[in-house]
């Protein structure tokens, strides 16, 4: 397959197929842009419908990958793993530490950690091939800080829309409580605010109301059109089309799932019905500020991760600015934002 025929392809730097039938191994490592540094992301372990679907997966998140390493601040760039999974196929120590050397053999052009699929353990077993993973301090909590850096984005989206950043009293509805939406939860719960959720795991639905005894549970299918302050997606990607445009019935829009948008034109859409959305990319980056940490031991500090991820507030509020000054959607003020960063680094270099 040439990486080039598809859409998602943004002249992306590299793409490397990952084959190893002994131990396994199927999938591919994206990196889309090291101007700013080396690439950063985090690798998935899932089922894939075929390798043209895993490989679109890899082109679409490592590009979003640099977006959020630009607005995020840091000095890396944008890059993703996909590990394909069989229908009945187990991890394996083998499989991982396959992997981990094709991660070596990038010689640090590529760090990457746990993602969908993948856990601490995963990563231990991938550190002892190669040095190139991240996330494994005892200061390293990604869901724990992606919340926060969502709580802080709402602040400043509900300054923007109602005039005050107090949570007390407002509505959020939530799509999925895994580690990042129960988390998320548990900030705006804490701070008077009212929840709707939906999730499709009874056992953390059952958990979560015996913490959250005032949230109120609806069908992940409801969720969006539910009438509210906030619509907060942390579930999967690819959450608005035109259809579900159409029945939002929310105020704001932003969350923890990466890859909101089906594409550019739902953000134009967002627009026009007066719906402020929170790029995904922005709003989400806290998980990826609290990773990259553990290589600048200047930040390792639950201080200075605190200011850091605090700074998407920050972020947002500028953003926000721009698009009401300019009358321009916030997905495209937010690109344009990102890649005056990250494009901006490229001058005098040869792309690869």
């Amino acid at each position: 397959m040439n990486p080039s025929h598809f859409p998602e392809f943004d002249n992306h730097e590299l793409v490397v197929q990952l084959a190893d039938p002994r131990a396994g191994l199927r999938g591919f490592i994206s990196i889309h842009n090291t101007n700013l540094g080396p690439a950063a992301g985090a690798t998935r372990y899932c089922h894939y419908a075929s390798e043209e679907a895993a490989l679109r997966d890899a082109l679409r998140l490592s590009r979003a990958m640099t977006y959020k390493c630009a607005l995020a601040g840091v000095r890396y760039g944008g890059g993703k793993g996909v590990i394909m999974v069989g229908p009945k196929q187990k991890k394996t120590p083998a499989l991982l530490r396959a992997y981990a050397r094709r991660v070596n053999e990038l010689k640090g052009l590529f760090y990457t950690g746990e993602d969908v699929g993948l856990n601490h353990r995963d990563v231990g077993t991938m550190a002892k091939e190669t040095k190139f993973v991240i996330g494994r301090s005892k200061y390293c909590d990604p869901p724990f800080w992606t919340a926060v850096g969502v709580f802080c984005a709402i602040r400043a989206g509900l300054e923007a829309v109602q005039g005050t950043s107090e949570v007390a009293g407002k509505t959020f509805a939530i799509k999925g409580l895994g580690k990042v939406g129960s988390a998320l939860c548990r900030l705006l719960y804490r701070a008077g605010g009212r929840i709707i959720a939906a999730e499709i795991d009874r056992e953390r639905i059952r958990s979560a109301k015996k913490e959250f005894p005032r949230m109120r549970i609806v069908s992940p299918a409801l969720i969006h059109r539910q009438k509210v302050d906030v619509y907060s997606p942390c579930a999967l990607g690819n959450e608005f089309t035109p259809h579900t445009v159409r029945q939002l019935r929310c105020k704001m829009i932003c969350g923890g799932a990466n890859n909101q948008l089906a594409s550019s034109k739902e953000g134009d859409l967002l627009y026009r019905k007066s719906i402020l959305y929170v790029p995904d990319y922005l709003a989400n980056s806290g998980g990826l500020i609290n990773v990259l940490a553990e290589l600048d031991r200047r930040s390792l500090s639950r201080e200075a991760l605190l200011r850091k991820v605090c700074a998407i507030g920050k972020t947002t509020r500028k953003i926000l600015a721009i698009s009401s000054a300019k009358h321009l959607p916030t997905s495209k003020v937010a690109d344009q934002l990102a890649e005056a960063r990250f494009l901006k680094k490229s001058k005098g270099r040869t792309r690869k």
